[in-house]
């Protein structure tokens, strides 16, 4: 691993008002926006409807706040407190198309063949429980150009059999979107790859155009990146192309980390009380595209507390 890579490390950013803006300044400049949120790195726009310091109180909170995560070196440690939501024989407690979705040696796999190609992205949900604050543990391979991903804390949709909306941690078999926190028929991607970021409140509802006026290159560009887990390839470089990985997700209040093999991938910490969310469903998707295969397997779960 390169020692370039920031897994989970914090520090407080210097403050200062100048003007109408709001300067955020870090030794090193770690401290940027979303690419399409602003032109500058070092001076924030105020929004609009926000106070002039409430972003930057918020950046400073989170910083600080962030706990230092670090997987137990110990196995019996890391897997104190999991239980399994999957079998390795049956759907049981799944729901999903069975046309895409089905247990082969152990695996639950999803599968788009040229006869089975999907018009909308489709998901296996587990319809146990609707989950708060948990860790999900799980190991998944994935064809070259298969499209996938974990979804959590989602809503269930009517306007498609096996439909979510919410956050997901992204998988996908080119390393494009691994680890990334991508929200599903929502505000888009809200951390990339090598992203800290925070989501600042909305402090009123969303107009009659929702959430497009902020959305760009499907990134939600309210989002503030706070901190650089590492270069988005390096990182990319620590997962196994066709080959098993262990994704690791987190949810926790507003904060999601999404960790691969071990390490911390992204991380979002979600204060808007109108677009985010704090509990649902959790599934895994086919995503709309060639044929392409995905399995997954050692799904555990662990509840953290409310």
């Amino acid at each position: 691993m390169s020692a370039g890579l920031v897994t989970s490390s914090t520090y407080p950013p210097l403050l200062r008002r100048i003007g109408s803006r709001t300067s955020i300044w870090l030794p090193d400049s770690r401290l940027k926006f979303c690419p399409h949120a602003y032109p500058s790195p070092v001076f924030m726009k105020p929004l609009p409807r926000y106070s002039g310091w409430l972003i930057p109180a918020l950046v400073l909170a989170a910083l600080l706040a962030s706990p230092v995560r670090s997987e137990p070196q110990n196995a019996s440690d890391a897997d104190a407190g999991f239980t399994s939501i999957f079998d390795g024989r049956s759907l049981q407690g799944w729901s999903g198309d069975p046309v895409y979705w089905r247990v082969e040696a152990g695996h639950l796999v999803g599968e788009i063949t040229p006869a089975t190609l999907v018009q909308r992205n489709t998901f296996l949900i587990w319809e146990q429980a609707q989950l708060a604050n948990f860790e999900i543990k799980l190991e998944y391979r994935i064809t070259a150009r298969g499209n996938s991903g974990v979804n959590y804390r989602s809503a269930r949709l009517h306007d498609h059999p096996y439909s979510l909306a919410g956050y997901q941690s992204d998988i996908d078999g080119q390393l494009r979107h691994t680890g990334s926190n991508y929200e599903e028929r929502g505000r888009t991607t809200l951390a990339y790859r090598g992203q800290k970021t925070i989501l600042p409140p909305l402090q009123a509802p969303l107009g009659a155009a929702g959430l497009k006026p902020f959305i760009k290159k499907n990134a939600w560009t309210l989002a503030i990146v706070a901190e650089s887990l590492g270069d988005k390839d390096e990182l990319a470089a620590l997962v196994h192309q066709s080959d098993w990985n262990e994704v690791h997700i987190i949810a926790d209040g507003p904060q999601l980390q999404h960790f691969v093999n071990g390490v911390l991938m992204s991380e979002v910490t979600d204060y808007d009380p109108i677009n985010g969310r704090v509990s649902g469903y959790l599934g895994v998707q086919v995503h709309v595209g060639p044929p392409m295969k995905v399995e997954y397997r050692n799904i555990r779960l662990k509840h953290l507390a409310d």
